[in-house]
């Protein structure tokens, strides 16, 4: 961050997936790394599926952009879009999804650092957001294994995608309502597909 501010420049954070409680620890992942940003985006959870985003910035910030670019947003400020993101934050804390997130996170964390597979090399991640890296006996990244995973994961009924320069980490990353017996059959189901294509 000194490099960037010595510079004069903006440090952005991008919550659109970890943010609002996702990592378990805290309700932003710039909290959780300490970071201290200028502009953030917030995105899709923020509405738990009815469609609204914001980007939160500055004042200082805020000016400038107006001031030089004349921004104007056709659906800014959308009552029933603040509505719907304020009822999500409402139910996020009534029903404690923050330390849901961690509490299964870490159950399922645990879960996927036990599947016993020789393509599984790392296993990443915190609160309810996953990654499992597969490679190949050689150690080249398993992109292939990763898309056949994806595609067989579908067909049994979990949905998780693919994310990496070379596309072979698997993506794990569930709503945040996600239970310790999800966790099981989804953790369960990536272990039998993983034996099956191969094991």
């Amino acid at each position: 961050m000194a490099v960037v501010r010595r510079a004069r420049g903006l440090i952005l954070c991008d919550e659109v997936q970890p943010g609002f409680g996702r990592v378990g620890s805290d309700f932003w992942g710039h909290d959780w790394l300490g970071v201290a940003p200028d502009v953030v985006t917030l995105g899709k959870p923020m509405g738990n599926g009815y469609p609204v985003a914001a980007a939160v910035a500055r004042p200082d910030i805020m000016a400038a952009f107006r001031e030089d670019f004349g921004y104007f947003n056709t659906f800014g400020g959308n009552p029933v879009a603040a509505a719907a993101a304020t009822a999500v934050l409402d139910v996020i804390d009534a029903e404690g999804l923050v330390s849901n997130a961690a509490d299964v996170g870490d159950y399922a964390k645990a879960a996927l650092l036990e599947l016993d597979h020789p393509r599984v090399a790392e296993v990443r991640g915190r609160g309810l957001f996953f990654g499992v890296v597969l490679r190949e006996q050689d150690g080249a990244p398993a992109t292939r294994l990763a898309e056949r995973s994806v595609e067989e994961m579908k067909n049994r009924g979990v949905l998780i995608g693919r994310i990496g320069r070379d596309m072979n980490i698997l993506k794990l990353r569930p709503p945040m309502t996600f239970s310790r017996d999800h966790a099981d059959l989804a953790v369960g189901t990536l272990g039998a597909v993983l034996a099956d294509l191969a094991g």
